[in-house]
């Protein structure tokens, strides 16, 4: 009886989000979706392909639409939303990174579990800048009605019919004339998943000089922190090129999804923009350590990337498990 009474609960919870929802689109005030404050995987993998399907289950039309995100993320939401909105570009870049460590301080996490003052701020500026009074479809609708399918009380079709993933096409924001014609993108950062210890660096740090051996790499580390993970760092590796430089705060996503659309292939820690490069069409390598802290993550990525057409390979690789067997990843 107890596990009958949860998955009521489940989907009295998961019919109260869509009843929401329902009550938010009516009329035909501009809808603003988001504002996205968090990281960069829950972005690609669920927020995004979220409002992909809630445009098409409620018919809503682009025109309405306004996506509010950071970074230069627009590419994300073309097909969702006609008007994109970036918060770098509402607020300066040095107060983004102070509310949000100050929001995810308050909330134990960087995730949009409820509306903040600090989300409420970029959404009054987005109405200012709009010039219209709007009505808002925060994060926290998605990870409420999602989050059952995380914890495992849901299947995979119901996450399936409630999001759509589709391909991305790279942005042109920057000139790459300065990067090799071919060349494979990189972009390892810390995470729990890929812990930043001494003996993960110098393995990650074999595995790059590896590659860069065979075909020019190209680093996407950046300055600008958009979420909590730190990138590792591989300064000094021949025939390695960094991108750094061809990056301001307001476009730094925008040229990293470019410069992943134009890679042979693209390595990365499992999360993040290894789950974008597939979207792009491009093959990925995906690493990680300890495949606890990915959840049902990996299952959706690998499941959305086969069914996907024109999808890049999807390659996940664990490096704890070659440790254990004695494998190196250096020439």
């Amino acid at each position: 009886m107890h596990v009958l009474g949860e998955e009521r609960q489940v989907r009295r919870e998961a019919w109260g989000v869509e009843r929401e929802l329902e009550a938010i689109v009516a009329g035909d005030r501009p809808l603003v979706l988001g504002p996205w404050t968090g990281e960069v995987g829950y972005e690609v993998l669920y927020w995004a392909p979220f409002l992909r399907w809630l445009a098409a289950a409620y018919r809503l039309e682009p025109a309405r639409l306004v996506a509010v995100s950071r970074g230069g993320a627009a590419s994300w939401y073309e097909g969702i939303a006609a008007t994109y909105l970036d918060a770098f570009e509402l607020m300066s870049p040095g107060e983004f990174a102070a509310q949000a460590r100050a929001q995810a301080a308050d909330r134990g996490t960087s995730k949009q579990h409820a509306p903040s003052p600090f989300d409420r701020d970029l959404v009054s500026r987005a109405e200012e800048r709009l010039g219209s009074a709007a009505r808002e479809v925060h994060p926290s609708l998605m990870f409420r009605l999602l989050r059952a399918f995380w914890a495992g009380q849901e299947s995979m079709s119901f996450l399936e019919r409630h999001t759509r993933i589709e391909r991305v096409r790279p942005p042109h924001a920057a000139d790459l004339s300065s990067l090799p014609r071919e060349y494979i993108a990189v972009k390892l950062y810390a995470a729990r998943s890929l812990p930043a210890d001494a003996g993960m660096r110098a393995t990650l740090r074999a595995l790059v000089s590896n590659i860069a051996s065979r075909v020019p790499v190209v680093l996407l580390d950046t300055d600008v922190r958009v979420d909590e993970h730190e990138d590792f760092a591989f300064d000094g590796l021949p025939n390695t090129y960094n991108a750094r430089s061809l990056m301001t705060p307001a476009t730094n996503l925008a040229v990293q999804t470019q410069i992943i659309g134009g890679a042979r292939a693209f390595v990365g820690t499992c999360g993040s923009l290894a789950w974008l490069a597939p979207m792009l069409g491009v093959d990925t390598l995906a690493l990680f350590a300890d495949a606890r802290f990915l959840h049902a993550h990996l299952h959706v990525a690998r499941r959305a990337f086969h069914r996907l057409a024109g999808a890049g390979a999807f390659s996940p690789c664990d490096l704890g498990g070659m440790t254990k067997l004695g494998l190196t990843v250096g020439p």
